[in-house]
């Protein structure tokens, strides 16, 4: 009899796969099918129904049984197959004992599982179709579908690149992007901590000033364990979810075809995953309804727990879709679409399948709003556009701005740590540097800052920039700026301060007497570096890196070291030029080496840099080796 049932229920889930879906670009061939004959589809559906319906009794007479010996030795479930042999298993039994050849779990395990979820459930009908129109769409393309069903999140081989998620996919870079830049800040910043930092708490070295305590990185990162930047991963993945439900709450989408999947010693638990994986796809909402387990968490701790139970799920091939459905559903369908200004679109653009500026915002502030700015823009009527509303752990540099198409926000372009989502008009990759003080501001940016904000602060005209004579008195007292008799009078001579000529004389007045003059025009020069890493796995055309038979370069990520240096804003570029020509002039033979040393390589341009003077403006980048990719 337990044949029969056993035999009836594989049927039942054969037929429930058998509904055409897409064939994903990386996925192995379906496994051939088996089982009886159909006589037709409509008698498939009607037979699939009342098997699992008796199957679904059966589970709640097994849960009844569990409840009252929850602490008793259960035995565990067989190592899966195939995706049709874990779904039968699945709906048969969850935790009743089967046959002798089998790995056991031990009660402990099963103990713990049951204290760390919070609230398990599946989707509804209603939400798993609304969570697929707004992801997708109605009129999806099959290849878009299979590029978001076939991509994990998976660290590079390659030592170089060790630090860095790889993307083999188009499409879901915005999702990788995001996770790489949290990754980065605990590998980079927190690399003692890894296991003990509470991952939604915003972490802060003090106020960004010149004077701020400085922490400097190390970029060997061919020295990272596994075990770190596993424990990275699931940290950056647990923060991202937790401040998409606003710091109360995570949820945890995974398959529940991989509820019963164990493993034994000798088996690796991706290899199994994988084959579990086999033939599945997603085209619809209903099949969401069907393979998601959703795992709502309020406990940092637990979600913790549960992500490093299913972390392998988030290494296969699904997983970057199944972090981005934990994204949404942590913030809530409903407040998704609120958040958006237009919700009829989907969130995955078409025609290339590219994450929508929503995704990475959703990901980076945990609000899939459309903008970049700061704050709402109000265009009158009762009609606004929704920005960033408050400050970021890992911010955002877009080539769009350098293009005049959009306006980064201080709160993205001016983040936490400085690592930064990189978005130009198909892809995103991630910018970080090693030492916390790149964004601080020097001594005299500080002292520029100082003097504009009490300025401003007696601007009456509404940001015009000009203040009356009483007003301008107050800004020299506050700043301590003593200016000659002769300048003073020339600036009041008209009844009122204009901004322009203000600051030119500021920068014509000795800094002894509150000014920013300069003689060396160097002291207000940054000169750091950048670092570039695109995860998207391309040909290394430098010509290190070839393979065995020396003729098809490696595809791999890249990771490029810039040089940049920043001219203080208010010095001319011409000087800047004759810099080190002046400096070392001497009429010596050790001058003329001193001058050639300081002389600066010549400036070196590529998209990158564009993004990085949307930042910092009129930044000088060089660096060794083909230029940085964005795209």
């Amino acid at each position: 009899m337990a044949d029969q049932e056993e035999e009836d229920l594989k049927m039942a889930l054969h037929m429930s796969m058998q509904h055409a879906p897409p064939e994903p670009k990386r996925s192995k061939p379906r496994d051939a099918a088996t089982g009886a004959p159909v006589t037709s589809p409509e008698d498939c559906r009607r037979m699939q129904r009342e098997l699992m319906a008796t199957a679904a009794e059966k589970r709640m007479m097994e849960a009844k049984k569990e409840s009252l010996a929850s602490n008793s030795p259960v035995s565990s479930s067989k190592i899966v197959k195939s995706a049709q042999d874990v779904s039968k298993e699945r709906v048969l039994e969850s935790n009743s004992s089967v046959s002798s050849s089998v790995v056991v779990k031990s009660s402990k395990y099963l103990s713990k599982e049951r204290v760390l979820q919070s609230k398990v459930a599946n989707l509804g009908k209603e939400d798993a179709n609304q969570l697929f129109s707004m992801t997708f769409g109605s009129g999806v393309s099959k290849a878009i579908l299979a590029q978001w069903s076939n991509q994990g999140i998976r660290f590079s081989s390659d030592p170089e690149t060790s630090m860095g998620l790889v993307q083999h996919e188009g499409g879901p870079c915005g999702v990788l992007a995001t996770i790489q830049a949290f990754v980065l800040k605990y590998l980079l910043f927190f690399p003692d901590e890894l296991g003990n930092v509470a991952s939604n708490t915003p972490q802060d070295f003090g106020s960004r000033s010149f004077s701020r305590n400085r922490h400097v990185a190390t970029d060997n990162f061919a020295s990272l364990t596994e075990d770190a930047k596993e424990r990275a991963l699931m940290n950056s993945m647990c923060e991202i979810l937790f401040v998409c439900g606003n710091n109360k709450r995570a949820v945890i989408a995974t398959l529940t075809i991989l509820d019963i999947v164990e493993v034994s010693e000798d088996t690796r638990k991706d290899e199994v995953f994988t084959k579990a994986l086999e033939g599945l796809s997603i085209e619809s909402g209903s099949d969401l309804q069907n393979i998601l387990r959703v795992d709502t968490y309020t406990s940092q701790a637990s979600a913790l727990q549960r992500l490093k139970t299913m972390i392998p799920v988030f290494h296969s091939r699904m997983g970057a879709m199944l972090f981005l459905i934990s994204a949404l559903l942590s913030r809530g369908l409903d407040s998704v679409q609120a958040d958006r200004d237009d919700p009829s679109l989907p969130l995955v653009t078409a025609p290339f399948g590219h994450a929508s500026q929503e995704i990475a915002n959703l990901l980076l502030c945990g609000q899939a709003v459309p903008n970049v700015f700061d704050g709402r823009m109000d265009l009158g009527g009762g009609m606004f556009l929704k920005g960033i509303a408050t400050s970021v752990e890992v911010g955002f540099l877009t080539l769009l701005e350098s293009l005049n198409f959009c306006k980064v926000g201080q709160h993205l372009k001016c983040p936490k740590w400085p690592i930064w989502v990189v978005g130009s008009e198909s892809h995103y990759t991630v910018l970080f540097a090693l030492d916390t003080t790149v964004q601080d501001e020097n001594e005299l940016e500080y002292r520029e800052s100082q003097i504009r904000k009490a300025f401003d602060a007696q601007d009456q005209s509404g940001g015009g920039g000009f203040i009356s004579v009483e007003g301008f008195h107050q800004v020299l007292r506050e700043t301590n700026i003593k200016l000659p008799r002769e300048k003073l009078d020339h600036l009041c001579s008209s009844g009122f301060i204009v901004w322009s000529e203000f600051w030119q004389v500021i920068l014509d007045l000795d800094k002894s007497l509150g000014g920013l003059k300069d003689s060396t025009g160097l002291m207000g020069k940054k000169v750091f570096d950048l670092y570039h890493f695109n995860g998207i796995a391309k040909s290394d055309l430098n010509g290190s890196q070839m393979s065995s038979g020396g003729e098809t370069p490696v595809q791999r990520p890249r990771l490029t070291k810039l040089r940049v240096s920043v001219p203080p804003r208010w010095t001319p570029e011409e000087f800047l030029a004759d810099v080190a020509v002046t400096s070392g002039s001497g009429g010596n033979e050790s001058g003329r080496k001193e001058t050639e040393v300081a002389k600066p390589e010549p400036p070196q341009h590529a998209p990158l840099v564009d993004c990085i003077r949307t930042r910092w403006p009129r930044a000088v980048c060089n660096w060794v080796g083909d230029p940085p990719s964005i795209v």
